[in-house]
């Protein structure tokens, strides 16, 4: 069977369906801020300033507990930024995420290798963390430093081992394109990556975001700019040797061995309601969760007309603190919404089920999505499934834009 974000044989409450499903808790601090990045966060290595911000997610938590918003949620992910910064209060962290969301039954932390160790991972592990995902993006040091990531290669594989050895779920994210990189290196990262036995593998294209010190050096230097056809060589590389380790594509970027995908992006890519926490996380609910929970967000009322909603939280302030936060709320009809989840399910290998597409079918014009999905199988970027599934082909992955344009545009 396929792994999907379908929790119904894990003995939730049915009267859970409509819930948050997927938490995520952001950290928005780092060691030092990368030269390529432009997330939200921010460099600090104040303990006073790291410890406020603990305590003041610790109070949303306990808000959104005693309200009963998270009584439904099935996985979490504490990302950033750099969690692992944070020392033994990312432990206690976790626990409190454990007390208020007890159904958990997958909860990923974020961290950098030259914050994590043994004896973090231990605590993560007693806290009631069940996976880590590790900022390696490579196992060379000229690579590493192009990027300005603080970490030795050494210390990567240091980490990748504490982590395993602790017993948590290992993922790492591993980047192409950086500057200096060669097709031999890149290969040598992956291999170096494969040897340390970890369970899932992220792989991504590096882009110059506007602004970014990479960026604004690229402007002077052409030779910093990736290359998109050394970028999609890399991409089959590691499509090539991930498979033959064991490690199968189950999304665009995203390789694991067989029961280790991470379930909480599963839930971002299967339309599953998903809150997010702190300034610039992003969240999703269905309309009548949304209208549930407002008043505990702190959000306006549902606009008429939207079948779900998507808001990205903008200040500082969390629900339940002294001041409410603010939001860019985005409203998606039930067309748009459809639309969404066919584009999302189609960069996925499992690709869109037979129910998705009837469902689609209630309120995208029949015609309008037949022909869609004539086109995506005449260009040979879909095929069906003997179970009826509508799935990427391996040049669908390879030219995605042209696959979720083509649904995207049913909206």
């Amino acid at each position: 069977m396929p792994e999907t974000a379908d929790w119904g044989a894990l003995g939730e409450k049915p009267e859970d369906a409509g819930g948050v499903r997927a938490l995520y808790v952001h950290v928005p601090f780092c060691a030092a801020k990368c030269r390529y990045c432009d997330f939200d966060s921010r460099a600090c290595r104040d303990p006073e300033a790291l410890g406020a911000y603990v305590r003041r997610m610790r109070a949303c938590l306990r808000h959104l507990g005693d309200g009963g918003a998270l009584s439904a949620c099935r996985t979490a992910y504490v990302g950033g930024g750099t969690p692992s910064l944070l020392g033994r209060a990312l432990p206690d962290l976790v626990a409190d995420i454990r007390r208020v969301a007890p159904w958990i039954i997958e909860l990923t932390c974020e961290a950098n290798p030259e914050s994590f160790d043994a004896e973090l991972a231990g605590a993560l592990v007693e806290a009631g963390a069940t996976r880590v995902s590790l900022g390696v993006q490579s196992l060379r040091d000229a690579e590493l430093l192009a990027l300005g990531r603080v970490h030795t290669a050494d210390r990567a594989r240091e980490a990748v081992r504490a982590a395993g050895a602790a017993g948590l779920d290992v993922s790492v994210d591993l980047m192409c394109g950086i500057p200096l990189q060669t097709a031999e290196s890149w290969q040598a990262s992956l291999r170096g990556v494969l040897e340390l036995g970890v369970e899932h593998v992220s792989v991504y294209p590096l882009t110059l975001e506007e602004g970014t010190p990479l960026e604004r050096a690229a402007r002077r230097d052409e030779a910093l700019e990736p290359d998109e056809d050394f970028q999609a060589r890399c991409m089959e590389d590691a499509r090539r040797m991930l498979r033959a380790c064991g490690l199968a594509p189950y999304e665009v970027a995203s390789y694991a061995r067989p029961g280790k995908r991470c379930r909480h992006n599963l839930a971002y890519w299967t339309g599953e309601n998903y809150l997010g926490l702190g300034r610039s996380a992003a969240s999703m609910l269905s309309r009548a969760t949304y209208e549930a929970l407002r008043s505990l967000l702190g959000l306006s009322a549902a606009p008429e007309g939207a079948a779900r909603l998507r808001f990205t939280q903008l200040t500082d302030a969390l629900p339940g603190g002294k001041e409410p936060p603010a939001y860019e709320v985005e409203e998606l009809s039930a067309r748009e919404a459809a639309a969404e989840d066919l584009m999302l399910a189609l960069r996925l290998t499992d690709g869109a089920p037979a129910e998705l597409l009837a469902q689609a079918k209630q309120v995208i014009p029949a015609p309008a999505l037949n022909r869609a999905v004539r086109t995506a199988v005449a260009e040979g970027l879909a095929a069906w499934t003997e179970a009826g599934n509508l799935v990427p082909t391996e040049r669908g992955w390879l030219m995605g834009n042209e696959l979720y344009e083509l649904f995207w545009d049913l909206a």
